[in-house]
């Protein structure tokens, strides 16, 4: 990340960190685990457009967030140009260049925070199917994958949001399928563990041979 978008990213930190804990009074389980340098990859469970920011609050570290590109062009595109944020088309099959990117900031040390399910999840199911971006960044560049779920409400002073972060995922002698199956099987555990039982008994979970399946049947 360039040294501007930094000094953007941590100014932001100051005003959005402390109003979080404010509005939301974040469980933070497992902060741990989030490595204090070098590369990794978070990758979690999306629910809320809330979500990159609570991740971001789990660590002192600086993170690249990958968004949809239409945050980029919005009316508040400037914020996230200048946090640094990489664009994601959400309508596109593939995304080279922000993959490319990602791997980028990876080989550079940094890390970087995707949401495999590629949207918000408003579904029955617990979990939407991963796409392979977390998986297809750790094998390039070696890279963990910091597994992490989020749970709760989501109203101010009202609610209270819980984040797991669980052990990480190491990518050595493993092709992306089986990376992809960890992660997404670590996520769902995570989810499992910290989700209100009202809210669990409503959900299906599909694993992850299941949905695999149906996307090869139509790829």
């Amino acid at each position: 990340m360039k040294k501007e978008n930094k000094l953007i990213y941590r100014g932001l930190r100051l005003i959005f960190k402390p109003l979080f804990h404010i509005l939301f009074r974040p469980v933070i389980i497992g902060r741990e685990n989030i490595p204090s340098d070098g590369a990794a990859v978070l990758a979690g469970n999306h629910k809320h457009a809330f979500d990159p920011i609570f991740v971001d609050v789990c660590t002192k570290r600086i993170v690249c967030t990958l968004a949809k590109k239409e945050l980029h062009d919005g009316k508040f595109g400037f914020i996230f140009r200048g946090a640094g944020t990489i664009p994601v088309d959400l309508h596109s099959a593939h995304n080279p260049d922000a993959l490319d990117a990602a791997v980028r900031a990876l080989k550079e040390g940094e890390i970087v925070n995707v949401s495999p399910e590629a949207k918000r999840n408003y579904t029955s199911e617990l979990l939407l199917p991963f796409k392979f971006g977390a998986a297809v960044m750790s094998y390039r560049t070696g890279a963990p994958v910091i597994p992490y779920a989020i749970s709760g409400k989501y109203k101010p002073f009202r609610g209270r949001v819980t984040i797991k972060i669980g052990s990480p995922v190491y990518p050595a002698g493993k092709d992306t399928d089986t990376i992809n199956r960890e992660i997404y099987n670590s996520v769902a555990e995570l989810l499992m563990k910290i989700m209100p039982q009202d809210e669990l008994k409503s959900k299906r979970f599909s694993s992850y041979d299941e949905w695999r399946t149906e996307y090869e049947k139509t790829s």
